[in-house]
């Protein structure tokens, strides 16, 4: 458990931000964010504070060690490769494999009962490309452990991402620098992601799971529909949020991350998709899985099996269940449908379109789904559920409030790129180095609107309609 949403808005974070402002010796600035970071990690979770640390230290010594002598650095790279998933299967996997083994073999060894340090996922792949960068020698390795330990446990994207390359911000360790402008800009774009979570996701999250909870009995046509993109934009801002969010509060403290999203369901194939969903764990899963395996440089069979792997293991990373692998395997075929038959690639715009929402949007209805009968049995009932039971009208038209249908409609406009408007705004506030009047005034009433919307969000969190963040659990 992390700090409570208020205690984060109202005291942890604004405490945090004028000591890391006034604070000028960089030095300084990184211990009080060490400090900070572990102070949140640690917060209803002490004792997995220890395995965050433990993580970051092996990480840092295997770095050092295969830096130093080259005809060992393969078996150190082995060891630590081992040590990471090893822990990460622990804790993460052990439960679930067990049970597997005693459906499978009618075994009855007892299931062990581990509690999941939060984000361990996300640690655990940043830690682990920082020691392959150095192994690869595209990253020069860091010989300062307080370094590498902020960059593992940097509270913003700790516990949900995104997932950054050391690479990425190792300069902004050492150099970096904080004005009013990125700042300001900072806080407007953790403001976006606050209220993407508490207007828009915590809103579709209150219909999913009322929808969800059904039994299959009462499934009908219309509930299922409702129910499966209420979901499917509940995860979306949920996640994209948060990590609005961390970019947000990383341009505050002076270090920029990649984006993690790209309006994913705009996209028109589901290769596009993975261009632009979870930005981070996608291009994780290809530079130190893919491309080690061989890529699409063996052959179409090797090839095939590749991304098969991929996606097996991208389900997998999101949690011990079979619906994760089935929804990790589900994109994994409909990328090799793409690639293997020509004519889904000639489809028209708006009918490719369609279809790679759809298969999104089945393949979410498992990824939500507690069992993988569940999933199917509520999949069936979207296309054959035309018994319609009076529980079920009555319970989907319960859902069908005007606050609720302004905010589908939101997120619905939301989802998709004003490719116009955003390039418009993006040039003349971002890019231009001095603005016009009338450019000045949109800028402040931006803010304005800003400051608003975080009013709004404490108003909201305080009357406790908050939910946790749907990533914190991987």
């Amino acid at each position: 458990m992390v700090f409570s949403s208020l205690t984060f808005l109202c005291v942890f974070l604004p405490v945090v931000f004028i000591l890391h402002t006034v604070i000028r010796n960089t030095k300084i600035r990184n211990a009080l964010l060490i400090a900070a970071s572990l102070v949140f990690y640690a917060y209803g979770e002490p004792v997995y504070v220890l395995i965050m640390i433990g993580s970051s230290l092996v990480n840092f010594l295997s770095a050092l060690f295969i830096s130093k002598n080259e005809k060992t650095k393969k078996a150190v790279l082995v060891i630590c490769l081992v040590l990471n998933l090893g822990t990460l299967c622990v804790f993460k996997y052990l439960a679930f494999f067990t049970q597997s083994l005693n459906s499978l073999t009618g075994l009855s060894i007892p299931v062990p009962v581990i509690t999941l340090p939060i984000g361990i996922s996300f640690f655990t792949f940043q830690a682990l490309s920082y020691v392959i960068d150095v192994y690869k020698n595209s990253v020069q390795v860091q010989k300062n452990y307080f370094k590498v330990l902020l960059y593992i446990s940097f509270f913003p994207q700790l516990i949900a991402g995104p997932i950054v390359k050391y690479r990425d911000i190792a300069d902004a360790i050492d150099n970096r620098t904080t004005d009013i402008d990125s700042i300001a800009r900072g806080f407007r774009r953790f403001i976006c992601g606050l209220m993407k979570k508490v207007v828009i996701a915590n809103t579709m999250a209150v219909s999913a799971d009322a929808l969800f909870s059904v039994k299959d009995g009462n499934l009908s046509i219309v509930l299922t529909w409702l129910g499966a993109f209420s979901y499917l934009f509940q995860i979306y801002y949920d996640f994209s949020g948060y990590s609005d969010m961390a970019i947000g509060l990383g341009l505050m403290f002076g270090f920029k991350f990649k984006e993690n999203f790209n309006y994913p369901y705009s996209s028109s194939s589901i290769q596009d998709f993975w261009r632009r969903w979870h930005i981070s764990l996608s291009s994780w899963f290809k530079e130190y899985l893919y491309i080690p395996l061989g890529g699409n440089r063996k052959g179409k069979a090797r090839t095939v099996f590749n991304k098969i792997v991929v996606f097996f293991f991208t389900g997998l990373w999101h949690g011990a269940n079979l619906t994760f692998i089935i929804w990790g395997l589900w994109h994994g075929l409909f990328l090799l449908l793409e690639e293997y038959i020509p004519k889904l690639k000639k489809l028209p715009k708006a009918l490719s379109h369609v279809y790679t929402v759809l298969v999104v949007l089945l393949g979410f209805v498992m990824f939500r789904a507690d069992t993988v009968t569940y999933g199917i049995k509520y999949i069936g009932s979207m296309f054959t559920g035309f018994d319609i039971s009076g529980y079920s009208l009555s319970l989907t038209l319960e859902q069908l409030t005007p606050w609720f249908i302004f905010i589908f409609i939101l997120a619905v406009i939301g989802s998709y790129p004003m490719r116009y408007l955003s390039e418009k705004i993006k040039h003349n506030l971002y890019e231009t180095q001095t603005l016009t009047a009338g450019w000045k005034k949109i800028n402040i009433c931006l803010y304005v609107l800003s400051l608003g919307g975080l009013a709004f969000c404490i108003i909201r969190l305080s009357s406790g309609s908050y939910n946790p963040f749907i990533y914190f659990r991987f």
